[in-house]
């Protein structure tokens, strides 16, 4: 795989979720921000199709992010894009889809799928609403199911006042799962959304100011010195394959 910018191998970690609706996004552009301003070259990568995410995430590392897809990528073109993402970065954030380990049957095309076939670690974001001791349960039966990969430590997102924070450690105490971290509610750090998804990067008037609002919440709350220390080399880029690419299933095409 592609050396980072002092030409070690660049490393990488999963930054996955309880559930969608927790926060993983911004939580990702703000730790992706945060690092940046501590003088590390940060990239990233959306696991599955969606495009919008993406974007967000460029304005957050400054450079292009890709999509990782395990459902409809084979595990050799998704190690070759991870490869393509080190270049020039020493750390690699790939945000997740929905909860850690929601896709089709089996988990095919899950996060935990993708963790699983690039060997990283996963940094799991619990959403703190209507949850408190219980959000240390919830991180350690995550943790309990991870097969080829580890749930490394968890984030807590959303957290309401100095009392929930108390409760939530409370929780974490009970557990395996290192608590890496404690963001405060913010209305103002919420992505906009409309019918069939959010509103695009490019639509967002002040994503510059979310970005930087979002890091200040992560460098506030969160221990970023442990969560870069977890991260751990990505696999060495495939040989070139001369197996030939997918036929096309057809080579004509009506409108």
């Amino acid at each position: 795989h592609g050396p980072g910018v002092s030409g070690a191998p660049a490393r990488g970690l999963v930054v996955a979720a309880a559930s969608s609706h927790s926060g993983k996004t911004v939580l990702t552009l703000g730790l992706a921000a945060a690092l940046r301003r501590r003088g590390r070259a940060v990239a990233a990568a959306k696991c599955g199709p969606d495009y919008i995410d993406p974007k967000f995430l460029e304005a957050a590392c400054g450079r292009p992010a890709v999509n990782l897809d395990p459902w409809a990528m084979r595990p050799d073109r998704i190690r070759a894009l991870a490869a393509g993402q080190a270049e020039g970065a020493d750390l690699v954030l790939v945000e997740g889809v929905m909860g850690l380990y929601d896709g089709g049957t089996a988990g095919a095309g899950s996060t935990a799928s993708l963790a699983r076939m690039l060997g990283l670690p996963v940094v799991l974001v619990v959403g703190a609403e209507g949850l408190a001791q219980s959000a240390g349960a919830v991180a350690e039966g995550f943790a309990r199911l991870a097969e080829g990969f580890e749930v490394a430590g968890a984030i807590v997102n959303r957290v309401g006042s100095d009392r929930h924070a108390t409760l939530v450690r409370e929780g974490f105490a009970r557990t395996a799962v290192p608590l890496l971290g404690l963001v405060r509610r913010d209305p103002a750090l919420v992505l906009p959304s409309r019918h069939l998804g959010l509103v695009q990067a490019g639509e967002h008037a002040a994503i510059g100011d979310l970005v930087g609002r979002a890091a200040d919440a992560v460098a506030a709350g969160c221990d970023l010195d442990s969560i870069a220390l977890l991260a751990v080399p990505l696999p060495a880029e495939p040989a070139a394959s001369a197996r030939p690419a997918l036929a096309p299933p057809g080579q004509r095409v009506a409108v």
